[in-house]
């Protein structure tokens, strides 16, 4: 099992290296500073509002006091594991609806990738486009593994508050175990 997880981690960064053809717009403070935040169960969700893949801008406020989220940062459209992840969100979309959730993705890339990583997929949630990376910072969504961008998830109730967290570059299917989990204790 370690060497498959090894060679998973290899096969990741390759694919992760090979498919990035964007420039890295923050600078080595900007992600230190993103480490440095701790948000955690029981926090005010920080507010965002960025692009989704029509230009059209979604923001948390759209959603309090309607719905639960489930925001998941991901490294990147297209890679083998920000796939994989997004497709397990697309499989589950309806248990998350049946939870009184909404999905949302962010990631830097921009809206166009975000439209056709979209329609490659069919995904039925929402993605947003972060790329100065300020929602991932304001969530404290970093770098992990010292070089890739964080696939961190957090759960949302109606009222702004974050109820869990989970953050794993590799267990793409636990994030979504683990907020089905906690939409359900709500």
């Amino acid at each position: 099992m370690q060497r498959y997880t090894k060679l998973l981690l290899f096969i990741f960064i390759l694919n992760y290296l090979f498919l990035s053809c964007s420039s890295n717009s923050g600078n080595q403070n900007d992600e230190s500073m993103a480490n440095n935040i701790n948000i955690e169960a029981g926090s005010p969700a920080p507010a965002f509002a960025l692009p989704d893949l029509n230009g059209k801008t979604v923001s948390l406020s759209d959603f309090l006091g309607k719905s639960n989220l489930v925001v998941y940062f991901y490294p990147k459209d297209e890679s083998y594991g920000c796939t994989k992840e997004a497709c397990s969100f697309r499989d589950q979309y309806e248990d998350f609806k049946e939870a009184g959730a909404e999905v949302i993705g962010i990631s830097a890339d921009d809206v166009e990738s975000h439209k056709s990583f979209a329609a490659n997929h069919r995904l039925p949630f929402i993605l947003l486009s972060d790329p100065d990376k300020m929602a991932a910072k304001a969530y404290g969504v970093g770098k992990s593994m010292g070089i890739l961008p964080g696939r961190v998830t957090f759960i949302i109730d109606k009222q702004g508050i974050i109820r869990g967290k989970f953050s794993s570059q590799l267990q793409f299917q636990k994030h979504i175990d683990e907020a089905l989990s906690i939409l359900k204790g709500l």
